[in-house]
């Protein structure tokens, strides 16, 4: 049944088309052929729509092959025309007109469409803000278009060109004001004919110009009229001023000038002294009144700037006047060498300008971190003495405008008669200053003194040192301490007699000082094991026993004794090696406390002992009566009792008088102390040796013996010379 039903179908699709009849199909005949931007004309033909063209070139086609393709109004050949100052912009199918850049529409709409519609005028990029000129020039409007100058007293950089788009430029009369706050009409004067300078300058009267200007800053310094009536402070506000601000100038002016030397002169005084150069492989030498200033090229080169570059060095003699009693700041460095050489340094220093002021630049403004120092030579009159110290010294600028003199990156390399050669590691106004010191000199009965004094110390201790050693049958605990601080003293005062001014040599001075510092700790860390031996015999005193001491003290006392100097004086080295040996002495540098290294060892010794020593006069006290039976220990235990008194007296005591040494009182206390100390030795072999019996009883039987033995070999000698002329006198029978 359904599949009869599908067979009728086709017979139904025919008669459902056919009342459409021909009209039908000549209606929509031309949309199945007609190319893309077309129109149907007719069931067989076709016309290109407007702005475009058919690729024959007929307007109405019957091709299927034809196409239509967009008409370029804009030409060429053009076949419309915008006017004056616009472009024709060609579209899909049709095309407008816009004015060209620099132009605008009055209307202020983008596009037209003819001439007749064109009203395109200029447009003022300059003031409108449209431009892109750079900060460093000046935008200049052109008709369509603009143009960036170089600012008056600027120029374009190496590599640029003036009054293109792109221009950059450079300052080269660099702006100069006057420092505010400085009520002055003489330097009202002064910055108004600077003012002149800058506005009447060209590059092409650049060499003009400096000549100007250094005329009118040796007027301004020849006669300064009110300036040298204002306060120090504002004088050397206005000196910084001027010493900063010619520097900048002529650093921007030098960049107009020919490759060469020049030099310009006033009869003021300031001269100027350049060197221009565009490369170049040696050292740069300029030499202005007196003064002369080496570096290298790569020195000058280092910040790698295009074009030439550029070294001044101007003197500004009359400075002098406005830096008077300027202050002096020196470094960390030369204030502890200072405070060493001269430690009756005065309160109020006011140097003494040895040389001119001279100001040195090159065309790198950074120059605070050269990578190698420039060298100055200044000559001056002026001989320092023996009481006077020269530095080189430059002027910083303050945070408050004000400035002052620093040594910080510069050193004097040498002083010779009336010249100083100094290195600096960065560029400034530079000048060698002198400063007197009142220096007390050294009392020559304290240098008699001392030689003599150590000189019999140091017999003394080697007569001490000889007994305790060869003595065998007085060896014990005791003398082995007494022994030990004999040999650390006689080797301390013997360095310290021969080695202590050795100061030319820095490596060898450091050593001394080492030794001297490590001995000397040696010494007292000895003197307390002796307070601490007496104070445990005293302890042991019921018992009347010394073994367990003498085993405890022969275990301790020689780690003690030089170990613990060896750490400290190792500990000293390691953190702060520099600091061992001084300008004047090899001794220990006072800088960041660096003393207190051998001074708070000596301190805590010397508080022990002290404690010991009241500890053990308790102990012999309460415990000296039960000894009746044993008056031998008892003297011997007294004798011992005397001898560390003395000790802590002779080697701790004596060294307060150091300390004691200030106020009125300080002569005197200077001749205790150094009589008392370089004696040493003295009391040492005066306790130990001339007032201990077993000493005495020991050098006589040595006396005895050595008389008997004398007396012996004479007797042998005398045998010996008979028995020879008996054999001589047979043998003539």
């Amino acid at each position: 049944m359904r599949n009869r039903y599908l067979g009728l179908l086709p017979g139904l699709l025919v008669l459902l088309l056919l009342p459409l009849g021909p009209a039908a199909q000549n209606s929509t005949a031309c949309a199945r052929w007609c190319p893309p931007n077309s129109s149907c004309v007719d069931g067989t033909s076709c016309r290109c729509l407007p702005g475009f063209s058919s690729s024959s070139g007929s307007e109405i086609f019957t091709s299927l092959l034809e196409s239509c393709d967009d008409i370029n109004e804009c030409g060429p050949p053009l076949t419309v025309s915008c006017g004056q100052s616009a472009d024709c912009k060609n579209t899909e199918g049709s095309y407008y007109c816009m004015c060209i850049p620099g132009y605008a529409l009055v209307s202020g709409a983008p596009t037209f469409r003819n001439e007749s519609e064109n009203m395109c005028q200029d447009v003022d990029e300059c003031s409108s803000g449209q431009h892109r000129c750079h900060s460093s020039t000046v935008c200049s409007n052109t008709v369509g278009s603009y143009t960036c100058r170089c600012r008056r007293g600027w120029l374009p950089k190496p590599g640029f060109q003036d009054k293109r788009v792109t221009t950059v430029c450079e300052e080269i009369f660099a702006t100069w004001t006057a420092p505010p706050g400085i009520k002055s009409q003489r330097l009202s004067h002064f910055f108004k004919r600077l003012q002149d300078l800058s506005e009447n300058f060209s590059p092409a009267s650049v060499q003009n110009t400096i000549q100007d200007l250094i005329q009118e800053v040796g007027d301004l310094l020849e006669t300064p009229r009110d300036l040298e009536t204002l306060p120090r402070s504002e004088q050397h506000f206005v000196a910084t001023n001027l010493l900063f601000g010619l520097e900048d100038v002529l650093r921007g002016l030098s960049k107009s000038l020919p490759n060469g030397p020049l030099t310009f002169s006033s009869p003021t005084g300031p001269a100027l002294s350049l060197e221009v150069q565009d490369q170049g492989d040696r050292n740069i030498t300029l030499i202005q009144n007196q003064t002369k200033m080496m570096l290298t090229w790569d020195t000058v080169h280092e910040s790698g700037d295009s074009g030439p570059v550029v070294v001044g060095l101007i003197s500004t003699p009359g400075m002098g006047k406005l830096l008077a009693e300027a202050p002096l700041v020196l470094d960390t460095e030369k204030q502890a060498v200072l405070h060493e050489a001269h430690k009756d340094l005065l309160q109020e220093i006011h140097p003494i300008l040895l040389s001119d002021v001279i100001s040195a630049f090159i065309s790198n403004k950074n120059t605070q971190n050269l990578s190698s120092p420039v060298t100055f030579v200044f000559q001056h009159s002026v001989i320092p003495g023996p009481r006077q110290e020269v530095f080189c010294v430059f002027w910083e600028h303050g945070q408050n405008g004000n400035g002052h003199w620093a040594t910080k990156g510069c050193r004097t390399v040498g002083t010779r008669d009336n010249s100083t050669t100094c290195q600096c590691t960065h560029l400034s106004a530079f000048a060698v200053l002198m400063v007197h010191y009142e220096v007390q000199e050294e009392d020559p009965a304290l240098a008699v003194i001392t030689y003599v004094g150590l000189g019999l110390s140091l017999l003394c201790l080697l007569l001490v040192a000889l007994t305790f050693l060869l003595c065998k049958a007085i060896q014990n605990t005791s003398t082995s301490l007494h022994l030990q601080l004999s040999i650390c003293l006689f080797l301390a005062h013997l360095l310290f007699l021969t080695a202590i001014d050795r100061t030319q040599i820095k490596v060898l001075c450091a050593i001394v000082a080492g030794a001297l510092h490590y001995l000397y700790l040696a010494a007292f860390t000895w003197m307390l094991l002796e307070g601490l031996h007496l104070f445990l015999t005293a302890r042991n005193l019921t018992v009347v026993n010394y073994s367990g001491v003498n085993r405890f003290m022969k275990w301790l006392m020689f780690p003690v004794g030089y170990g613990v100097p060896a750490v400290i004086v190792a500990i000293s080295a390691a953190t702060r090696p520099n600091l061992y040996g001084t300008p004047t002495r090899c001794w220990l540098h006072s800088e960041k406390g660096f003393k207190w290294g051998f001074l708070g060892p000596v301190c805590a010794i010397f508080s022990v002992n002290l404690a010991l020593f009241l500890m053990t006069l308790w102990i012999l006290k309460s415990k000296l009566s039960s000894l009746n039976s044993d008056m031998s220990t008892l003297q011997n235990t007294r004798m011992l009792t005397f001898k560390a008194t003395a000790q802590l007296f002779i080697l701790g005591c004596t060294w307060c008088l150091g300390i004691l040494q200030v106020g009125p009182a300080a002569h005197v206390m200077a001749y205790l102390f150094t009589i008392i100390n370089s004696l040493q030795g003295v009391f040492i072999f005066l306790v130990y040796c001339l007032l201990s019996q077993q000493v005495r009883e020991q050098w006589r039987k040595w006396f005895k013996g050595s008389k008997k033995t004398k007396a012996e070999s004479e007797k042998y000698m005398l045998s010996s010379g008979d028995m020879s002329d008996a054999c001589r006198r047979s043998g003539e029978i």
